[in-house]
């Protein structure tokens, strides 16, 4: 009879070794998968940013809006603290020229305003992609986190709980979606 417990008592603190092992691991595989996100979320933004500087060298939009758009870039692209507010004020930049209601009328078409509102729209639809995968990759580990065997072992070790990055991206005005989807696009 004691053999029969001391076995059964092995089986379950082995299952439940297993168990722990494995929260511990779907925990650390989430960290990385933010990780990643987080640099995807990156190099989407500084794409964007790097368009919009293009676009601002480019003299197809008024000096005015070129210095702005310029020094809205390098903000976003410098920011360390303040990186989401940097990343707004850039999309709200962008918005603000590119909805003029004549800017493509107002281009010369050898000019290459198509091509770069295209690249910019496509870099917008990227970031928001983007920030969607990360911003779902938080959602899901700081979830895990949270679970009361995750927390009283404290299975997350010393990482960090990741933050959400939330930034106004869309590049159309509010409720002037494309066909009912959220998806950022450029007015026109």
């Amino acid at each position: 009879m004691g053999l029969v417990v001391f076995l059964i008592v092995v089986a379950v603190v082995a299952i439940i070794g297993v168990y722990v092992s494995w929260r511990a691991g779907r925990l650390d595989r989430l960290h990385t998968r933010v990780e990643t996100a987080r640099a995807a979320l990156d190099a989407a933004l500084v794409r964007r940013s790097s368009v919009a500087l293009e676009i601002a060298s480019s003299g197809l939009v008024d000096p005015a809006a070129s210095l702005l758009l310029a020094d809205l870039a390098h903000d976003a692209r410098s920011a360390t603290s303040g990186r989401e507010l940097a990343e707004s004020d850039l999309t709200r930049a962008l918005r603000t020229v590119f909805s003029g209601p004549d800017f493509r009328d107002s281009v010369e078409p050898d000019r290459g305003a198509d091509e770069m509102v295209a690249e910019l729209e496509s870099t917008a639809q990227q970031v928001f992609i983007a920030r969607k995968f990360y911003n779902d990759a938080v959602a899901v580990t700081i979830a895990a986190r949270r679970r009361p065997l995750a927390r009283t072992l404290r299975l997350a070790g010393g990482a960090p709980l990741p933050e959400f990055f939330e930034i106004d991206d869309a590049l159309a005005p509010s409720g002037m979606g494309e066909q009912g989807t959220d998806m950022p696009h450029l007015a026109g």
